[in-house]
């Protein structure tokens, strides 16, 4: 088939393999479509060759071949391949046919399949997502069942495509060279990686240029305009709604370009479902599994808890180190403080992460126990999980400094001091700390946005590039040491495959790539501007910095340092949107609520006397501004056209146009075929439906239009002279 093999990233853009048993190309993937890494080091040897037979069985009957190899430290490599041409084809085939059928695509493909494939050629992105189907989907949606280290496959570690080596350098020395990222680069980039990734290039190239506005006001602020300035936070908040009501509208143009609107309609039942019972369809008559929703909903309300417990943890923890910070930094004078004022920073370096980790694997447990029918709906609820521990880890700091430590630190702080109720040896009296003495920091609350949005940036940026590079160094250094030792379970590969299956070996040992981290890290950078950057205009100007290397090192990152990642469609960023919509709003609440407490006296940076009614009704009319500003914006951009929307009312219009003219076409045919063609006397088209002979008298008065013409005009010139008589 030619569109299938055009479209298979092993022959696309990667050599072939020289017959006679050459060496393999360092290039070449041999048509691999699937990697599947069996581990079973831990395993029961009967266990591990019955679930390994299974594996094999399962991929067979769903028309999938597979070769095995060694995979090194008691693992094997099933290689996966469609079987048979015709049966891919007819995968294609149908899969865009149900799309068509669900709305998705505006017309239908053409019924002729290899035509329909020639017109419209299949994508490597189309070719993977189809397979990982036959291997993921349930048994009785044709799937193989295959789930990575659950439920019957626990032996089963991973599942990844090969990189296409040849793209991705191309890709990369393209990024590299270019100031923007045009939307031909992003959709051939769809077409390699799928939507999913395409998506959240996309997004990250729009916020990137999005931010020269908040930059260059920010710049001009900081630098003519006094702190705290209403002006800047203004426009710093009508930047936000409408960036965010921008990128919605340009997110609904892409999916149209990508023919991927509405796709998130056509659910498949994940294969960790399960259901506990079967019921009729009340539309389909068909028999499908299902899962009550009081079950559900009783399960999903462990929520609460959850969340009452994270925030409380998280909370207490990082409130518990924000008062010993203070103690040490600027209520203690004694001997070593310098260092110990680096407690604080071991503390939340050490406890932080670990205790996200514990929660965020709490969170996977509890998503995995609500059982949830279908992808979308599982990532949809993992991710808002994931996004309210990060928001408590990212934002509460600055949000105690804001608006506790600098409104009330005067009255709090002194009442904290256990240095002056405690003997501590090596501390004498003139080191003891009167809680009079006690001053607010007016520097501290920018010193902290500072670090946030520059110094934990950079650091979070050479953390993404540097460690996994250290660490596949060093894995592969010990690696070699062991290999050099006299192994007799060492791995004898063929002398024509030894460096293709050693970079897979590599391959599969890499991390899995989640679009959903990228995008959690975008939008809490997000956060970062719309709700604390009235403290430190310049924010923007260090995003903007940032996110230019973010863009190319996260291309990097896939190519180099994670799996291939499996191509997924989406139509949208997700329930991502959501929140950044949310983050717009709160900041809105947080630049009024900073904006009465500072502005005052913004020179010094020290609180004014605050009143309640006075802090309610800021925010009162901040939230009323953002709405009404938000409803504007909404209205003004739903008026701009896109060329996407422009594309798909044209197809729209064709296909109406095309039924139309294939309609009128027969019923011009069937008039010719019974001989009516040209007849004006009404005898004819009366016959058959006249009832009877009065109601046949009646219609046959006038015989044509010509004569009901004429005796239309006898009546009104009969009245007309009358009136004049």
């Amino acid at each position: 088939m030619g569109s299938d093999s055009s479209s298979d990233s092993s022959r696309s853009s990667s050599p072939k393999p020289r017959s006679g048993g050459g060496v393999i190309p360092k290039s070449s993937n041999l048509g691999i479509d699937y990697v599947i890494s069996f581990r079973f080091a831990a395993a029961e040897k009967k266990k591990a060759e019955a679930q390994f037979e299974q594996l094999v069985i399962a991929l067979d009957k769903v028309g999938l071949r597979v070769e095995a190899r060694d995979g090194r430290n008691g693992s094997v490599l099933v290689f996966v391949r469609i079987k048979s041409h015709s049966k891919f084809r007819a995968e294609v085939y149908r899969s865009r046919v149900k799309d068509w059928l669900h709305g998705v695509r505006p017309a239908a493909p053409e019924l002729e399949t290899q035509s329909s494939l020639d017109k419209e050629p299949v994508t490597d992105a189309e070719r993977l997502r189809l397979v990982y189907q036959l291997i993921t989907l349930p048994k009785e949606e044709g799937g193989a069942g295959i789930t990575v280290g659950q439920g019957n496959w626990d032996l089963v570690e991973s599942i990844f495509p090969l990189h296409d080596r040849s793209f991705n350098k191309d890709w990369l020395k393209r990024w590299s060279t270019t100031w923007t990222i045009k939307v031909a680069d992003l959709t051939l980039l769809r077409d390699k990686f799928g939507e999913k990734v395409g998506f959240y290039f996309a997004f990250l190239q729009e916020y990137f240029k999005f931010l020269l506005f908040p930059a260059i006001f920010g710049a001009t602020s900081f630098f003519f305009l006094p702190a705290y300035s209403p002006l800047f936070a203004l426009a710093n908040g009508l930047w936000s709604i409408i960036f965010v009501e921008w990128w919605r509208k340009q997110e609904v143009d892409l999916a149209v370009r990508w023919g991927v609107r509405g796709c998130a309609k056509i659910q498949t039942k994940r294969a960790a479902f399960k259901p506990d019972g079967i019921v009729e369809d009340a539309i389909t008559g068909e028999r499908v599994p299902v899962f009550s929703a009081w079950k559900r909903l009783a399960r999903q309300s462990l929520q609460i808890p959850f969340a009452l417990l994270a925030c409380g943890l998280l909370a207490t923890f990082i409130a518990g180190v924000f008062g010993i910070e203070i103690l040490i930094v600027e209520v203690y004078n004694g001997p070593g403080k310098s260092v110990l004022s680096f407690l604080p920073t071991v503390l939340l370096s050490i406890f932080v992460p670990t205790l996200s980790a514990i929660l965020t694997n709490i969170a996977t447990r509890l998503n995995r126990y609500e059982n949830y029918e279908n992808a979308d709906s599982y990532d949809y609820a993992m991710i808002q999980k994931i996004f309210v521990l990060n928001f408590i880890t990212s934002y509460l700091p600055l949000v105690l400094t804001a608006f506790v430590y600098v409104p009330f630190g005067s009255w709090i702080v002194p009442k904290l001091d256990i240095f002056s109720l405690v003997t501590i040896p090596g501390i004498d009296e003139k080191h003891a700390v009167m809680p009079s003495s006690f001053e607010i920091n007016p520097s501290r609350l920018k010193k902290q946005v500072i670090y946030f949005t520059v110094t934990a940036q950079v650091v979070g940026l050479a953390l993404e590039l540097i460690v996994p590079v250290v660490k596949r160094k060093v894995f592969k250094t010990a690696k070699k040491i062991q290999g050099e030792r006299k192994d007799p379970n060492a791995v004898i590969d063929k002398a024509d495959e030894r460096a293709f299956l050693e970079r897979v070996r590599d391959e599969a040992e890499l991390d899995v790539y989640s679009v959903s981290s990228d995008l959690r890290e975008m939008t809490m950078q997000f956060g970062y501007l719309t709700l604390f950057s009235p403290v430190w205009p310049l924010t923007a100007v260090s995003f903007i910095i940032n996110n230019f290397v973010e863009l190319r090192s996260d291309a990097a990152k896939i190519c180099a340092e994670m799996q291939r990642p499996v191509p997924l469609r989406a139509d949208s960023i997700g329930p991502w949107l959501d929140n950044l919509a949310l983050l717009s709003w709160l900041g809105s609440l947080s630049s009024a609520a900073l904006l009465y407490i500072f502005g005052g006296d913004a020179a010094s940076g020290l609180p004014k006397p605050l009143t309640l009614w006075g802090i309610l009704v800021a925010l009162l009319v901040s939230e009323h501004l953002y709405f009404a500003a938000r409803m504007v914006v909404r209205a003004a951009i739903s008026k701009i056209d896109s060329p996407g929307l422009i594309h798909e009312r044209r197809e729209r219009y064709l296909v109406r146009k095309r039924f139309l003219e294939e309609s009128f076409g027969r019923e011009e045919l069937e008039k010719r075929k019974s001989g009516a063609v040209g007849v004006s006397s009404s005898a004819v088209e009366l016959e058959g439906i006249a009832k009877d002979e009065n109601e046949k008298k009646f219609w046959s008065a006038q015989r044509s239009s010509e004569e009901t013409a004429a005796a239309g005009k006898s009546i009104i010139s009969r009245s007309v002279t009358k009136k004049v008589q």
